[in-house]
């Protein structure tokens, strides 16, 4: 069932081509290809693995196969075939399977029984703990996922919410099940070709305990009639499944059947997200143009004019560690592999970020955007490798086996080692977001196939290049460094540099962990763009003030300070995340809690890397610039 997705991942690792093909196929142009119906016509509903979250709470984040034995959800006479995903869909959990439910194109079902079950105490223990966890029952029809509406916050208006309600708790002891469905599925009328196309589905669940089957009058007022479904923990419950559908001929087109997924909840937070980071950007870019033109200037100026009036008097400020600013700083093979992994990360980001503002990638093609980032980082792993030769050349180290290998290995293999472990947890649970190990073989086989060869390859070249020589020579004894007032001490100083650029992004970062945990669909990269291009300026613009203070106090240690400095935000994200879980989220269970935390630490980790990378290239530049522009004896 799950073994032609892991035999295609594996021939992914195996052949670039495939690698294009998938790339190819992420790629999304609105109304290329609407399914045409005509009346009559099947219409297939595809059931996709329960996932815990509601409108307000989140108690778990383990999700659960739509054909999990506990739930004991009726089956196809057939037998359920999976069908064929992405490998952004499988790591991001999604199981698609076909369904026993028969609908046909514009054809009234009323009150259909699709099957009858015995509920046996352990799985009804297992399914009252769920609803009690709002978990969430996910449909597909042509592709796009039912939901259910429910009241908005404002007075008067509702929300289209992806999925609806396995169960309710209505006051009793144990919940109510919900065993029958109301479906409205919408349909558009293609005059051009005089055919069908389905363009939106809401799910009604009620909980019906004895449902008349082919009644004309069903739904609400047998729901209102009967009594609710509640499944008993020490007995055998029966219990009857039923469906209705309903269709709704509307004007709305194929290309938008997306909107109301796609409605950006309190859009202005989001601008006003945007306006805070670029109130820092702008205070931040005023201080550096004020040390550039104004201060930089006047020392460059001064020092140079000494030299050339010949007065002997000794240097001051940042020019009294010129003859160490470019010492080899501790550990060289570290900090150019991090520094590698890091421009690899970026590059990722950037890319694919780019295409998702451009519209590439559709929410209807599931797991693309984590294809492309998957893709794309594979890729780039040749760059990694360039930069990381380049800079440990540069530093003088010699042992390039060495660096070829950690630059391959070190970052990916702490990741995932991390995902694997994590990946237990969910193995444990009986979790259909236990990532199946034919997709661990297809991940294993494009790192060692296609990540590792090319930066290999990128260590080569850059190894090749000449080495990157520095404006001026560092002394052979170093110079004492005198002690630093508490905030220009190396903790305290990184800590100070990750706040603003934890600032510029932390509102929008709400929205993603929303995204994430809570299962909506993430779709404002437009103003994702704009913030990941604060955020390159805030990290850019930080680290070169804190380098030019350190250097102004004689501190000529800002090799690693540099990374650490923007890189620190990351710590400040994985602290909101602490707040976010006791603030926002719910979770009693153990292995929930290891699995928030676990992916909260490898998300910190990633723009750790990523937000190091953007302060050090940027203090790199800045520190041979300045020292580049000064004559020295």
């Amino acid at each position: 069932m799950k073994r032609s997705s892991s035999y295609r991942l594996i021939l992914l690792g195996l052949a670039s081509a495939s690698l294009l093909s998938n790339l190819a196929h992420a790629f999304y142009l609105p109304g290329v290809a609407p399914h045409e119906y005509e009346n009559g016509d099947a219409v297939p509903l595809m059931v996709n693995a329960l996932t815990p979250g509601s409108d307000s709470e989140l108690k778990s984040v383990i999700p659960f196969d739509y054909y999990d034995p506990h739930f004991g959800f009726c089956e196809p006479s057939q037998g359920e075939k999976a069908q064929a995903e992405s490998l952004g869909s499988i790591l991001f959990g999604d199981r698609i399977w076909t369904s026993p439910y028969e609908i046909h194109m514009n054809t009234r079902v009323t009150c259909k029984q699709l099957c009858s079950v015995d509920v046996s105490p352990e799985q009804a223990q297992f399914i009252n703990a769920r609803i009690r966890e709002n978990y969430a029952v996910n449909w597909l029809v042509d592709g796009l996922p039912a939901g259910h509406v429910r009241p908005g916050r404002e007075l008067n208006t509702e929300v289209y919410s992806i999925g609806f309600p396995l169960g309710e708790e209505d006051g009793m002891a144990t919940p109510k099940l919900n065993n029958h469905y109301e479906i409205a599925i919408d349909y558009h009328h293609n005059i051009q070709k005089d055919t069908l196309r389905v363009v939106g589905i809401v799910v009604q669940p009620m909980s019906i305990a004895k449902p008349v089957v082919g009644e004309v009058v069903c739904g609400a007022l047998q729901a209102e009639q009967s009594t609710p479904v509640y499944l008993a923990e020490n007995r055998i419950t029966p219990v009857v499944y039923t469906y209705s559908v309903e269709w709704k001929e509307v004007t709305t087109a194929w290309a938008t059947r997306w909107d109301k997924y796609l409605l950006v909840g309190e859009p202005r937070i989001h601008w006003f997200s945007l306006v805070n980071s670029i109130i820092i950007v702008l205070f931040l870019t005023g201080m550096v143009a004020m040390i550039l033109l104004r201060a930089l200037h006047k020392d460059i100026s001064r020092y140079n004019q000494l030299e050339a009036q010949e007065d002997i008097q000794e240097d001051f400020g940042w020019k009294l560690v010129h003859g160490d600013v470019f010492r080899t700083p501790s550990y060289p093979m570290l900090l150019s592999i991090i520094v590698g992994n890091g421009s690899q990360m970026f590059l990722m980001a950037s890319v694919t970020i780019v295409f998702a503002a451009l519209g590439f990638l559709s929410p209807s093609n599931r797991g693309s955007l984590a294809t492309m980032m998957i893709v794309f980082y594979m890729f780039f792993g040749v760059v990694a490798g360039f930069v990381s030769a380049c800079m440990y050349k540069m530093l003088g180290g010699e042992s390039w086996k060495s660096n070829v290998i950690g630059t391959a290995f070190l970052f990916p293999s702490i990741v995932f080692g991390a995902f694997v472990a994590l990946n237990f947890f969910l193995i444990g649970a009986n979790s259909s977001g236990a990532v199946p190990f034919g997709t661990m073989l297809g991940i294993v086989a494009l790192w060692f196939l296609v990540s590792t060869p090319l930066s290999v390859i990128g260590s080569y070249l850059g190894f090749q290049r000449p080495k990157v020589e520095h404006p001026v020579r560092a002394n052979q004894i170093p110079r004492q460094i005198p002690d630093q007032v508490f905030y220009l001490r190396p903790i305290p100083s990184m800590l100070i540099g990750g706040i603003l650029p934890f600032g510029a992004i932390f509102i929008e970062l709400y929205f993603i962990l929303n995204s994430i945990w809570f299962h909506r669909i993430y779709y404002v990269f437009g103003f994702l763009f704009l913030v990941f291009g604060i955020l390159i300026l805030t990290c850019a613009e930080v680290t070169i003030l804190m380098c030019y203070f350190h250097l102004c106090a004689e501190d000529y240690h800002w090799w690693w300070r540099a990374f650490f400095t923007s890189g620190s935000s990351a710590f400040y994200i994985f602290l909101y995340s602490v707040m976010y879980y006791f603030s926002t989220l719910q979770i009693g269970s153990f292995t929930s809690m290891v699995l928030y935390f676990g992916w909260t630490a490898i998300m910190s980790l990633m723009f750790f890397v990523l937000s190091g990378a953007i302060g050090f290239f940027s203090t790199f530049v800045f520190v041979r610039k300045i020292y580049g522009s000064i004559k020295i004896d």
